[in-house]
């Protein structure tokens, strides 16, 4: 089980559990540090002590295999789960190549983990700073003028928002660390083997062994980049819309109902105190839950949890704090006094607890600029767009049709004119401003636009459950169950644009629209959470996988509904192996070598293979060239290419 997602809505309530969950990403960043260290110093040895092999590869190889990565979610992708698992296998023969592995993890630790460290500071920093504030804001006297408190209330908004701005910003940089490290790291390690395999005159036959391990390596490691590239840009977008939100829009628990820190007055025989708890209120139970955290020294603070009886706002001339209410509890003979951190926030207290406050507003953080429905005119559109990129034969002329963005007006004009009662899609798309890319665009546009996404939101906790299975026959079974719980025109629409993409991926070769490519464009276009977090984020290679699925497996999902109308409960032990299982250099299969001495009808079939491999390190070299100057993954691009 991986670590939960730190939504960025949690910063705004700042609970104990959200700072305990925090304190377990810390923990990890330390672990991935240290090992970058061991890394570090194990690869200069190995490096420095090359020509014997000694005990520095050795201990390069045990650092290596100690380490496994922890992860964000509740389940792992195919392509994660082949990088962790390969990481162990990497060591095979080395040789030195420091600007390969060296550098790139150094730079991560300065650039990456450096940063996030630094993010950390600050965040404590205005932490420590809000809290204080806020102590000495609920001590205000409610008997000083109204323009001192004026200025007080707006000095502690100011602090507030900076807090709640650095934290945003670390989350943000903690889960962003988090995922790069799954490719940062491995890929620096991958490059410095193949330097070693090609630099250090191997033979043919040990480059062969290696080849497979390293193309199925930097498939997973492609895939992983591309989910990561995809779900950033969603969480980056939903980092600034948090930071620019005027209302504070706190995401509570499933099961409380409002939470938050509140001061409760506390009466003992010497006078009366204030103390800061964290508390929850549950509605439907009506239990208030209490937790200390002021910790003083010589005493005994323990949770106390009430059944609440009623809310009452406390009038302002009858106590000196602010912000006030009283509830009166069973546990209790006398009320308690309560002390909100503002006014927006008694106000929350006393709606959520029904009394006699206004009910206050919340501020939705997204709200679409177009809506579509999926109908009659949107079936001719998108129809009218399938059958056009297939009949002018573009299939296989245009590379990436469909990863092409193009931001020409006609995207903006073609979804409205098909949808339009009045203009009943009989759009031109033979117009010269309409071409091949930004008809697809305005497809997907027409897609994503719509008021709910084509899988629908009531099956796509399911849909994301079915991906993340480890057992391939239950995936494939429980998504053909579920395309035929959708509603009948949206299963229609789903099987007329899958059977496209189909057509698409089949040239592949020529336009480098592989299923994966399809997987990662279409996921988020066809699926999406209700509501927008970081855990849905985190979701969305999943959702790529469920595309993934309806691609290769057209022809059984489509062809009818399955023999049983629902899915096991529980998925059945996986019958076949995953799609591309991790391989290892000390799991490779001992090869049969030849002969020394081939026969003579071979010489020519010789001459030809050698001739082969003299290429191939050609290749290899030219590969390693780019990659001293430029970046680990060029070089990884031009190796699938060549080979």
């Amino acid at each position: 089980m991986g670590h939960p997602p730190l939504e960025f809505s949690d910063c705004y309530c700042d609970s104990p559990d959200f700072r305990e969950r925090l304190k377990c990403y810390e923990h990890e960043l330390e672990k991935t540090n240290k090992f970058l260290k061991d890394v570090i110093k194990d690869g200069n040895n190995v490096i420095n002590t090359i020509k014997e092999y000694s005990l520095a590869v050795q201990k390069f190889s045990q650092t290596l295999q100690s380490f496994q990565f922890d992860f964000i979610g509740d389940t792992l992708t195919d392509d994660e789960m082949n990088i962790g698992e390969s990481t162990a296998g990497l060591i095979g023969v080395v040789q030195n190549a420091c600007d390969l592995l060296i550098k790139p993890l150094e730079k991560f630790r300065k650039e990456q983990i450096g940063v996030t460290k630094d993010r950390r500071k600050k965040f404590e920093k205005e932490s420590e700073k809000y809290y204080s504030q806020l102590d000495k804001h609920m001590n205000l006297s409610s008997k000083k003028k109204e323009t001192q408190l004026q200025e007080a209330d707006e000095q502690l908004d100011k602090e507030r928002q900076t807090f709640y701005e650095s934290s945003v910003e670390y989350v943000f940089q903690i889960q962003h660390v988090q995922d790069r490290k799954k490719f940062d790291v491995v890929e620096p390690v991958l490059a410095f083997l193949q330097s070693i395999l090609t630099l250090n005159n191997l033979t043919v036959e040990m480059t062969q062994d290696f080849l497979p391990y390293k193309q199925e390596l930097q498939l997973s490691l492609q895939n992983t980049r591309n989910h990561f590239e995809s779900t950033r840009e969603e969480m980056e977008e939903l980092m600034k819309r948090m930071k620019k939100s005027a209302q504070i829009c706190i995401r509570h628990s499933k099961q409380a109902t409002m939470e938050g820190y509140l001061y409760v007055q506390e009466k003992w025989a010497l006078g009366v105190t204030w103390l800061k708890y964290y508390c929850k209120y549950f509605k439907d139970s009506k239990l208030f839950i209490m937790v200390p955290m002021e910790q003083k020294t010589g005493t005994k603070q323990t949770t106390s949890q009430l059944t609440l009886k009623s809310c009452v706002r406390r009038k302002t001339e009858s106590t000196d704090k602010r912000f006030c209410f009283d509830i009166e509890t069973n546990e209790r003979c006398s009320p308690v006094l309560l002390q909100a951190i503002s006014e927006v926030n008694r106000k929350q207290w006393m709606e959520a607890m029904d009394g006699k406050e206004p009910v206050g507003f919340t501020l939705s953080l997204f709200t679409p600029l177009r809506v579509l429905e999926l109908n009659d005119l949107g079936f001719k559109f998108v129809r009218k767009c399938i059958n056009f990129v297939e009949t002018k034969g573009t299939i296989t002329l245009i590379l990436a049709i469909y990863l092409s963005l193009c931001f020409s007006l006609s995207v903006f004009i073609c979804p409205p004119l098909s949808v339009d009662p009045k203009c009943p899609a009989d759009v031109d798309l033979n117009s010269p401003d309409m071409d091949i890319k930004t008809i697809t665009s305005a497809l997907k546009f027409y897609l994503r636009s719509l008021s709910e996404p084509l899988m629908t939101y009531s099956l796509h906790g399911e849909l994301i459950l079915a991906a993340k299975s480890e057992n391939l026959d239950y995936r494939l079974g429980a998504v053909h169950s579920l395309v035929y719980n959708l509603p009948e025109r949206n299963r229609e629409m789903l099987e007329l644009l899958i059977k496209h993409l189909v057509s698409v991926c089949s040239h592949s070769t020529e336009n480098l629209m592989t299923v994966s490519n399809m997987g990662v464009i279409f996921g988020p276009t066809l699926m999406r959470a209700e509501e927008e977090t970081v855990a849905a984020m985190l979701d969305i290679k999943f959702q790529n996988i469920v595309m993934e699925i309806l691609i290769e497996d057209y022809d059984k999902i489509f062809k009818g509904p399955p023999e049983e109308s629902t899915p096991p409960p529980v998925p059945a032990p996986r019958v076949t192996q995953r799609k591309r299982q991790p391989i290892t250099i000390s799991k490779r299969p001992p090869r049969i070598l030849p002969g020394l001495e081939p026969p003579v009808s071979e010489c020519k079939y010789m001459k030809t293979k050698r001739l082969s491999a003299f290429l191939q390190c050609v290749c290899l070299c030219v590969c390693l060239c780019i990659s001293a100057n430029g970046s680990a993954s060029v070089c990884a691009s031009v190796l699938v290419f060549f080979f």
